[in-house]
C-alpha cells in the first residue's frame, strides 16, 4: 500500500482491486493459534487509516478474538467511534492482546485485555462479569473468536477431540456469552456474529468449521426474532478469505499459497476490509439493511458482479436501509464456489 493510500481513511472511495497488494503467502506457516508478530507478512487493521466519527461514543463493546485479525480490526474501529473495549483471547495470545488494548487506548478510549478459554462456560460467565464491573455495562457483544484446523482427508481424519473444540469454541462459547450478556442489554444494544462463506460454500477439509458457521447464522436469525421486540439487534457478518494469523497457523501450505487471489478483487482481504460493517451493527442511531437486501446484493458479488461500486464493504457500512432485525453481511464473497477458502477471524 503507497504512503498517499495510508493517509486515506475508509471514508475515501477507491479501487478495492489495487487498494492492497496480495500477500506473499508463499511457505508462510506459523505455530498455532498464530500471533501477529509471526508473520512475514503482517495484516492491515487499519491501525493507520481509520478514521471514527462518535458512532458509539459512551458505549461499551466486548469482542472475543479481539487480540488480532479481524477481532482487532474491530476493536481499533470501535475505540476510534467512542467505545470502551474488552477484548477476550487465549492465555497464549497475551501478546498480541497487549498491541490490540495499547491501540484501543491511543484512541482515547478504555481498553482491557482479558485472557479466557471460552470453552467453558464458567470462563464465559467471568467475561460478561467483568465487562459489567470494569466497563459498566455491555452493549455491543462481537463474537469473533473461532478454532478451526484444516483435515486433507475430510472427516475421515476429523477426530473426536477437534470436533468437539470446535463446537465448544464456535457454538457453546458464542451460546453462552450471548445469554449472559443480554442480561445487561438494554433498547439499543447489539449482537454480532462473525460467521464465514464456509457457513454456506462448506470445504470439506474444514467440514467441522463450517458446520458451525451454517449454525450460526441459524443462530443469529432466530435470536434476531426473540429479542428484537426488546430493542435489541443480532446481526452476522460473513468474511470471504481474510488475511489474518489464523490462515498460516491452521492451513496446509498449499492452500495458503495463492491465497484468496480467486475472489472477484484478485487479492485475499484483509482484517480492515472485514471490519467495517460492526461500527454499523453496533450503531444504535442507524439499523441495519434487511437480510433480503444483503442477500441480493450477495448474489450479485457471487455473479462476479459489483453492486453500486467495487468497495461494496463500505456501502453496506455506511447506508442506513431500516429492515429486518436480522442479517447476514457478505463480505468479499468469492465468485467462484469450487475454491472456497476460510475466514480467518
Amino acid at each position: 500500500m503507497s504512503s498517499d493510500d495510508a493517509a486515506q481513511d475508509q471514508t475515501v472511495q477507491r479501487d478495492p482491486t489495487d487498494q492492497y497488494d496480495q500477500p506473499d503467502t508463499s511457505g508462510e506457516k506459523i505455530e498455532h493459534p498464530g500471533r501477529t508478530g509471526d508473520m512475514k507478512n503482517e495484516p492491515d487493521h487499519g491501525e493507520k487509516s481509520y478514521r471514527g466519527s462518535g458512532r458509539l461514543d459512551g458505549k461499551q463493546a466486548v469482542i472475543t478474538g479481539g487480540d488480532s485479525g479481524i477481532g482487532r480490526a474491530v476493536a481499533i474501529a470501535f475505540a476510534r467511534e467512542g467505545a470502551d473495549v474488552l477484548v477476550v483471547h487465549l492465555a497464549s495470545e497475551q501478546e498480541d492482546g497487549d498491541t490490540t488494548v495499547k491501540l484501543i487506548e491511543q484512541s482515547g478510549r478504555r481498553g482491557i485485555s482479558v485472557a479466557a478459554d471460552l470453552r467453558e462456560e464458567q470462563a464465559c460467565r467471568r467475561v460478561i462479569e467483568r465487562a459489567v464491573e470494569e466497563l459498566g455495562g455491555i452493549d455491543v457483544l462481537v463474537n469473533n473468536a473461532a478454532y478451526q484446523m484444516a483435515q486433507p482427508g475430510g472427516i475421515a481424519d476429523i477426530t473426536t477431540e477437534q470436533l468437539d473444540r470446535v463446537m465448544r469454541t464456535n457454538l457453546y462459547a458464542t451460546f453462552w456469552l450471548s445469554k449472559g450478556a443480554l442480561e445487561h442489554m438494554g433498547k439499543g444494544s447489539s449482537i454480532i456474529n462473525t460467521t464465514s462463506i464456509q457457513g454456506s460454500t462448506p470445504s470439506p477439509e474444514l467440514l467441522d468449521y463450517a458446520m458451525t458457521k451454517a449454525a450460526l447464522i441459524s443462530f443469529t436469525q432466530g435470536l434476531a426474532q426473540m429479542v428484537g421486540p426488546k430493542g435489541i439487534r443480532v446481526n452476522a457478518v460473513a468474511p470471504g478469505p481474510i488475511w489474518t494469523p489464523l490462515i498460516p497457523a491452521t492451513m496446509h501450505e498449499e492452500k495458503i499459497e495463492g491465497f484468496g487471489q480467486w475472489t472477484p478483487l484478485g487479492r485475499a482481504g484483509q482484517p480492515r476490509d472485514g471490519r467495517n460493517p460492526r461500527p454499523r451493527g453496533g450503531d444504535a442511531c442507524r439499523p441495519p439493511r434487511s437480510a433480503s437486501d444483503l442477500r441480493h446484493r450477495a448474489s450479485l458479488r457471487r455473479a462476479g458482479r459489483q453492486p453500486g461500486r467495487a468497495g461494496a464493504v463500505d456501502r453496506l457500512a455506511r447506508a442506513p436501509t431500516a429492515g429486518a432485525q436480522h442479517a447476514v453481511v457478505d463480505v468479499h464473497r468469492p465468485g467462484r464456489a469450487d475454491h472456497p477458502d476460510p475466514v480467518g477471524s
